[in-house]
């Protein structure tokens, strides 16, 4: 980096959520679609399925409506923005039949919207373990991931719960899985594989916060072509030509063979 041009921002007034439920994952995933095709920028859209819905209400009872799908959408601002974004947004959800609107009035709503929300990881651990994924995709292709991803999860017999950064694609897939049984680490593991796979095959990528590491290692190949693993282990050369840093990682072990060997 040789440059950096800042822009100094005021800092919001306010911020305000609100709360949405739909009758399907796929049709939620069509309403942020449709926001963010609108233009409109809100500082958070958040999505909760049934399974990361039902958990929370028994863990931390925020009063979230029973349905098969939640967004949490704020926004912030000035007053008048607030509302002048709240009504666009609600107008577009309007179009997608929502079971349930709840608007924020006070800072103790807003805290009870984002109750659920902010205890979902702690729910879905005292359900069992759990791997969390964090492909992420292009926003418009959620409904048909959500869709998909229910599909691999029965075929693979594993409960998948649904919880992310909708604004952004940011997927993050819990799926469960019973440590003490043979067997289902590896399967769990293998349903992770292809549910990343997928987001790449729609335009995405195999991680949008956690990193490659060793879990996600071998599936590099599958976003990149020999020729951009090459690149980047010829990056990794100039910093670090004696492949001492984390050598086994990031890297499918085929593919760097030679260069940790060698080194």
């Amino acid at each position: 980096m040789t440059e950096a041009t800042l822009r100094i921002l005021p800092k919001p007034e306010g911020a305000r959520p609100v709360l949405m439920g739909f009758d399907s994952n796929e049709v939620a995933g069509a309403c942020v679609a449709d926001i963010i095709r609108a233009g409109l920028n809100p500082v958070a859209i958040e999505f909760m399925d049934r399974p990361i819905i039902r958990a929370t209400e028994a863990f931390a009872k925020a009063g979230y409506p029973d349905c098969e799908a939640l967004l949490i959408i704020e926004v912030e601002g000035s007053a008048q923005e607030m509302t002048d974004q709240l009504v666009r947004i609600i107008e577009i959800a309007k179009r997608h039949d929502p079971v349930e609107i709840r608007e924020s009035q006070s800072a103790e709503e807003a805290a009870r919207i984002w109750l659920g929300r902010k205890s979902a990881f702690g729910a879905m651990g005292q359900m069992g373990d759990y791997i969390c994924l964090d492909g992420t995709i292009p926003v418009g292709e959620l409904p048909t991931v959500l869709r998909r991803i229910g599909e691999l999860s029965e075929q693979y017999g594993h409960m998948v719960g649904n919880v992310f950064h909708a604004g952004d694609g940011n997927m993050h897939p819990l799926i469960l899985f019973n440590a003490n049984e043979a067997g289902q680490l590896e399967s769990a593991e293998a349903l992770g594989a292809e549910i990343l796979k997928l987001c790449v095959d729609v335009g995405g990528c195999l991680t949008g916060e956690h990193g490659v590491g060793v879990e996600k290692r071998d599936l590099m190949t599958h976003q990149f072509t020999a020729d951009d693993l090459d690149t980047q282990m010829a990056v990794k050369d100039v910093f670090d030509p004696t492949w001492i840093l984390n050598p086994s990682k990031v890297f499918p072990l085929a593919v760097s063979d030679l260069r940790r060997t060698q080194a």
